[in-house]
Protein backbone atom coordinates (compact mmCIF):
# COMPACT_ATOMS: atom_id res chain seq x y z
CA UNK A 1 0.00 0.00 0.00
CA UNK A 2 1.15 3.50 -1.07
CA UNK A 3 -0.26 5.46 0.96
CA UNK A 4 -3.88 6.14 3.11
CA UNK A 5 -6.33 8.91 2.52
CA UNK A 6 -9.11 9.28 5.97
CA UNK A 7 -12.41 11.37 4.83
CA UNK A 8 -14.23 12.18 7.74
CA UNK A 9 -16.83 14.74 8.65
CA UNK A 10 -15.65 18.55 8.35
CA UNK A 11 -16.40 18.93 11.87
CA UNK A 12 -14.02 15.56 12.60
CA UNK A 13 -10.83 16.73 10.22
CA UNK A 14 -8.88 17.77 13.22
CA UNK A 15 -9.03 15.58 15.65
CA UNK A 16 -8.91 12.99 13.26
CA UNK A 17 -5.28 14.52 12.13
CA UNK A 18 -4.54 14.34 15.76
CA UNK A 19 -5.56 10.12 16.25
CA UNK A 20 -4.12 9.22 12.67
CA UNK A 21 -0.51 11.06 13.39
CA UNK A 22 1.28 7.92 14.14
CA UNK A 23 -0.14 6.26 10.97
CA UNK A 24 3.10 6.14 8.66
CA UNK A 25 1.46 6.20 5.23
CA UNK A 26 -0.83 8.79 5.97
CA UNK A 27 -1.03 10.75 3.18
CA UNK A 28 -4.03 13.12 4.30
CA UNK A 29 -6.94 13.52 6.13
CA UNK A 30 -9.58 15.76 4.37
CA UNK A 31 -13.52 16.93 4.84
CA UNK A 32 -15.58 14.59 3.17
CA UNK A 33 -19.28 15.88 1.37
CA UNK A 34 -22.61 15.66 1.32
CA UNK A 35 -22.73 11.97 0.12
CA UNK A 36 -20.16 8.96 -0.42
CA UNK A 37 -19.55 9.66 -3.88
CA UNK A 38 -18.77 13.71 -2.61
CA UNK A 39 -16.76 12.53 -0.56
CA UNK A 40 -14.51 9.61 -1.98
CA UNK A 41 -13.90 12.02 -4.94
CA UNK A 42 -12.61 14.14 -2.13
CA UNK A 43 -10.02 11.58 -0.98
CA UNK A 44 -9.45 10.86 -5.12
CA UNK A 45 -8.39 14.09 -5.25
CA UNK A 46 -5.22 13.49 -2.96
CA UNK A 47 -3.99 10.75 -5.29
CA UNK A 48 -0.19 12.04 -5.66
CA UNK A 49 0.23 13.16 -9.47
CA UNK A 50 0.45 10.59 -12.18
CA UNK A 51 -1.04 8.28 -10.13
CA UNK A 52 -2.47 5.10 -12.37
CA UNK A 53 -2.62 2.32 -10.00
CA UNK A 54 -5.16 0.57 -7.36
CA UNK A 55 -6.95 2.67 -5.13
CA UNK A 56 -9.31 0.81 -1.94
CA UNK A 57 -12.26 2.18 -0.98
CA UNK A 58 -13.44 1.08 2.45
CA UNK A 59 -15.72 2.58 5.26
CA UNK A 60 -14.86 2.76 8.50
CA UNK A 61 -17.94 0.84 9.85
CA UNK A 62 -16.69 -2.00 8.61
CA UNK A 63 -13.87 -2.10 11.23
CA UNK A 64 -13.13 -5.85 11.41
CA UNK A 65 -12.03 -6.12 7.81
CA UNK A 66 -8.98 -8.96 7.24
CA UNK A 67 -5.73 -8.11 5.60
CA UNK A 68 -6.56 -11.14 3.42
CA UNK A 69 -9.97 -9.89 2.15
CA UNK A 70 -8.06 -6.47 1.41
CA UNK A 71 -4.88 -8.18 -0.46
CA UNK A 72 -8.17 -10.52 -2.57
CA UNK A 73 -9.65 -7.28 -4.04
CA UNK A 74 -6.60 -5.36 -4.86
CA UNK A 75 -5.29 -8.88 -6.28
CA UNK A 76 -8.34 -8.61 -8.42
CA UNK A 77 -9.10 -4.82 -9.31
CA UNK A 78 -4.60 -5.24 -10.31
CA UNK A 79 -6.16 -7.60 -12.87
CA UNK A 80 -9.45 -7.17 -14.01
CA UNK A 81 -9.88 -3.09 -13.39
CA UNK A 82 -12.59 -3.48 -10.74
CA UNK A 83 -13.55 -6.02 -7.97
CA UNK A 84 -15.41 -6.20 -4.35
CA UNK A 85 -16.10 -8.47 -1.79
CA UNK A 86 -19.78 -9.63 -2.00
CA UNK A 87 -21.89 -12.55 0.87
CA UNK A 88 -24.19 -14.35 -0.89
CA UNK A 89 -27.64 -13.60 0.30
CA UNK A 90 -29.10 -16.42 2.80
CA UNK A 91 -32.48 -15.16 3.06
CA UNK A 92 -35.56 -15.03 0.68
CA UNK A 93 -35.44 -11.54 -0.81
CA UNK A 94 -38.74 -10.25 -1.85
CA UNK A 95 -39.34 -7.05 -4.22
CA UNK A 96 -41.94 -4.72 -1.91
CA UNK A 97 -43.83 -1.86 -3.21
CA UNK A 98 -46.42 0.21 -0.83
CA UNK A 99 -46.73 -3.20 1.28
CA UNK A 100 -47.32 -5.31 -1.17
CA UNK A 101 -44.82 -8.18 -2.93
CA UNK A 102 -44.67 -7.80 -6.22
CA UNK A 103 -41.71 -10.45 -6.60
CA UNK A 104 -39.73 -13.20 -5.20
CA UNK A 105 -36.26 -12.53 -6.30
CA UNK A 106 -33.51 -15.22 -7.04
CA UNK A 107 -30.99 -15.03 -4.34
CA UNK A 108 -28.51 -17.15 -6.45
CA UNK A 109 -28.12 -14.48 -8.56
CA UNK A 110 -27.75 -11.96 -5.27
CA UNK A 111 -25.06 -10.92 -3.19
CA UNK A 112 -24.71 -8.42 -0.56
CA UNK A 113 -21.83 -6.05 -1.29
CA UNK A 114 -18.65 -5.02 1.08
CA UNK A 115 -15.53 -2.86 1.32
CA UNK A 116 -13.10 -2.33 -0.07
CA UNK A 117 -13.68 -1.97 -3.08
CA UNK A 118 -11.01 -1.82 -5.79
CA UNK A 119 -9.95 0.08 -8.62
CA UNK A 120 -8.05 1.47 -10.99
CA UNK A 121 -7.64 4.91 -10.34
CA UNK A 122 -8.51 6.06 -13.50
CA UNK A 123 -11.91 3.88 -13.92
CA UNK A 124 -13.28 5.02 -10.92
CA UNK A 125 -12.52 8.80 -11.61
CA UNK A 126 -14.31 8.80 -14.65
CA UNK A 127 -17.10 6.63 -13.30
CA UNK A 128 -17.49 9.37 -10.30
CA UNK A 129 -17.39 12.22 -12.96
CA UNK A 130 -20.01 10.49 -15.12
CA UNK A 131 -22.37 10.01 -12.69
CA UNK A 132 -21.62 14.05 -11.28
CA UNK A 133 -22.06 14.80 -14.56
CA UNK A 134 -25.40 12.74 -15.08
CA UNK A 135 -26.51 13.96 -11.67
CA UNK A 136 -27.11 10.34 -10.26
CA UNK A 137 -26.78 9.35 -6.97
CA UNK A 138 -25.23 6.22 -6.29
CA UNK A 139 -24.70 3.88 -3.17
CA UNK A 140 -21.06 2.79 -3.51
CA UNK A 141 -18.56 2.44 -6.14
CA UNK A 142 -18.92 -0.28 -7.99
CA UNK A 143 -22.08 1.18 -9.05
CA UNK A 144 -20.56 4.07 -10.15
CA UNK A 145 -18.83 1.75 -12.37
CA UNK A 146 -21.32 -0.69 -13.32
CA UNK A 147 -22.86 2.49 -15.09
CA UNK A 148 -20.01 2.84 -17.48
CA UNK A 149 -20.72 -0.37 -18.34
CA UNK A 150 -17.19 -1.65 -17.19
CA UNK A 151 -17.29 -5.45 -15.59
CA UNK A 152 -17.29 -5.58 -11.56
CA UNK A 153 -15.22 -8.82 -10.38
CA UNK A 154 -17.01 -9.95 -6.90
CA UNK A 155 -14.50 -11.68 -5.03
CA UNK A 156 -15.47 -13.62 -1.83
CA UNK A 157 -16.66 -11.39 0.88
CA UNK A 158 -16.73 -12.36 4.99
CA UNK A 159 -18.54 -12.46 7.46
CA UNK A 160 -16.56 -11.18 9.69
CA UNK A 161 -16.11 -7.46 7.67
CA UNK A 162 -19.72 -6.86 9.15
CA UNK A 163 -21.31 -3.22 8.74
CA UNK A 164 -21.97 -2.11 12.29
CA UNK A 165 -24.78 -0.10 11.99
CA UNK A 166 -27.00 -0.84 15.19
CA UNK A 167 -26.39 -1.28 18.75
CA UNK A 168 -26.67 -4.96 18.62
CA UNK A 169 -23.82 -5.37 15.79
CA UNK A 170 -21.51 -2.96 18.30
CA UNK A 171 -21.49 -5.64 20.48
CA UNK A 172 -21.19 -8.06 18.10
CA UNK A 173 -17.89 -6.61 17.04
CA UNK A 174 -16.77 -5.80 20.84
CA UNK A 175 -17.21 -9.87 21.74
CA UNK A 176 -15.13 -10.40 18.26
CA UNK A 177 -12.51 -7.67 19.16
CA UNK A 178 -12.18 -8.86 22.74
CA UNK A 179 -12.23 -12.32 21.46
CA UNK A 180 -15.28 -14.11 23.23
CA UNK A 181 -17.38 -14.15 20.03
CA UNK A 182 -15.91 -15.65 16.94
CA UNK A 183 -16.64 -13.72 13.30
Amino acid sequence: MGGIVAVVPEAEVAGARVLLAAVRKLLAVVPGGERRQDSVLEGLKQAPDGFDGIVLVHDAARPLVDVALVEAVAREAEGTGAALPVLPVVDTVKRVRDGLVLETLDRGELGAAQTPQGFRYALLVEAYQAAMRSRLTVTDEAMAVERLGAPVVAVPGSPRNRKITTPEDLAWAEGVASGALRA
